[in-house]
């Protein structure tokens, strides 16, 4: 039976177990909150993003989590600068044309501020522009795909949380807290 672990990880976290950069201080990876001998990550979240991060010890379930071609569906809240027009959300809803090509037709609608985890650092603040929370449902993992899909409807991503991959969801996880799943 395969091994699935569920982590949220935090803001900052490298989706790895070691930092292989020359910067030379360490960066938090996942060695420092997964103790657990022979899982690997389904996929990846950039050092800057957060939420939930699918660990397992199957190859093969590691390969359906993270190949575009099982099309397995993962749902972010994303904080952006300005508030969304019906168009924006239906750009995003028809797949917008990227640099690498266009996306695929994504689920996307704009919510309340969601109930989450405080941010460290925080999210910088300011008086004069509104912010906005969406939640976006992907199929696809184009590098950077959410941050790059908001930005070219005019959306600047403030904070993206991957809230669901599939069927499991972060729900309940403290950043840096993992559980079976």
């Amino acid at each position: 039976m395969a091994r699935v672990i569920l982590l949220n990880k935090p803001f900052g976290m490298l989706s790895q177990f070691t930092d292989k950069s020359t910067e030379g201080s360490a960066r938090p990876t996942l060695s420092d909150v997964v103790k657990v001998p022979g899982v690997y990550p389904a996929g990846r979240l950039d050092r800057d993003s957060e939420g939930l991060l699918v660990l397992t010890d199957d190859g093969r379930l590691q390969a359906r989590i993270a190949s575009p071609k099982f099309k397995q569906p993962k749902t972010y809240l994303v904080q952006v600068e300005g508030t969304p027009d019906a168009a924006q959300l239906q750009a995003l809803r028809d797949g917008v044309t990227l640099k690498d090509g266009k996306t695929l037709p994504a689920t996307c609608e704009q919510i309340d501020q969601p109930d989450l985890w405080e941010r460290d650092p925080p999210v910088r603040y300011r008086k004069t522009v509104a912010d906005s929370w969406i939640s976006l449902t992907i199929r696809e993992g184009k590098n950077r795909q959410v941050r790059r899909m908001t930005a070219h409807v005019g959306l600047p991503c403030l904070r993206l949380v991957r809230w669901s991959v599939g069927d499991w969801a972060v729900e309940g996880l403290a950043p840096g807290a993992w559980r079976e799943g």
